[in-house]
């Protein structure tokens, strides 16, 4: 018996090298698929970011023609960019969906269900460390950013836009602007915005505004968009759409509020 025989070697070589392009090309496809879904993530990520910043914009035109911000604080009044009652389900555009009043309970308390007093301000725990001084989220503006603007606006996000006593203040009535002068919160409204897009993108921004005039007000706010714009919008000219994300907004609560 010859045992040096090499029938059948090549077929094994054969097979050992399509095994190895296989390999191969299966990792290329899934580097590449890899990649691509993360690019979609980030445009998603930084799509969100500007569709939430578009809403505290929209919001900003109906907060300066609201004389009294305990009408924003207790919900008794809403902007009018709404696309229905506040509150209930509401599709996304690849069939998910999302809730608006569960999306307020999870800003006020962390959770879907329905928020108790002790949640809202009688703790001070985590991101709510201020007890009766807490921010109480109402619902104020919320739709399709699409609605926003129908002839410019292309995007698949639904925005929502929440309003709440600036927690700064110090008089335990989360639901009234501050009654005093002296105190500092006195003025100082608080606007969460968060926006919701395809496959669970979400983003969600806070800033606060600060009443002055209805001119100060506006400029408090878009003086990160440049020194133009600003000047257009003083003189109620036609302004530029947004410029960069909104991540966080500080203002000098030192003077101009009445």
């Amino acid at each position: 018996m010859n045992l040096a025989r090499e029938n059948g070697v090549a077929m094994v070589i054969a097979m050992m090298a399509l095994l190895l392009m296989t390999a191969l090309g299966t990792a290329l496809i899934l580097t590449t698929s890899s990649e691509t879904i993360i690019a979609s993530t980030y445009r998603s990520g930084v799509e969100g970011m500007y569709a939430a910043d578009a809403i505290i914009e929209r919001a900003m035109e109906d907060l300066l023609k609201v004389p009294n911000w305990n009408m924003l604080l207790n919900g008794s009044m809403r902007s009018t960019f709404v696309d229905g009652p506040a509150g209930g389900v509401r599709p996304l555009s690849d069939g998910s969906t999302i809730d608006l009043t569960e999306i307020v309970n999870m800003a006020n308390c962390g959770k879907a269900s329905s928020c108790s007093a002790v949640d809202l301000t009688g703790n001070a725990t985590g991101d709510r460390p201020w007890a009766a001084n807490n921010p109480v989220w109402q619902l104020y503006a919320y739709g399709p950013l699409a609605a926003v603007s129908p002839k410019t606006i292309n995007s698949p996000f639904y925005v929502v836009l929440m309003v709440a006593d600036d927690p700064s203040e110090d008089d335990g009535l989360p639901l009234q602007d501050g009654l005093l002068d002296g105190n500092p919160g006195a003025g100082v409204l608080a606007l969460r915005a968060e926006a919701f897009g395809p496959r669970g993108a979400h983003k969600a921004i806070e800033v606060t505004v600060s009443r002055t005039d209805t001119t100060e007000l506006e400029r408090g706010y878009t003086a990160q968009r440049g020194q133009d714009e600003q000047n257009r919008r003083v003189r109620k000219a036609p302004a530029q759409s947004p410029g960069g994300g909104l991540t966080m907004t500080l203002f000098d609560l030192s003077g101009g509020i009445q």
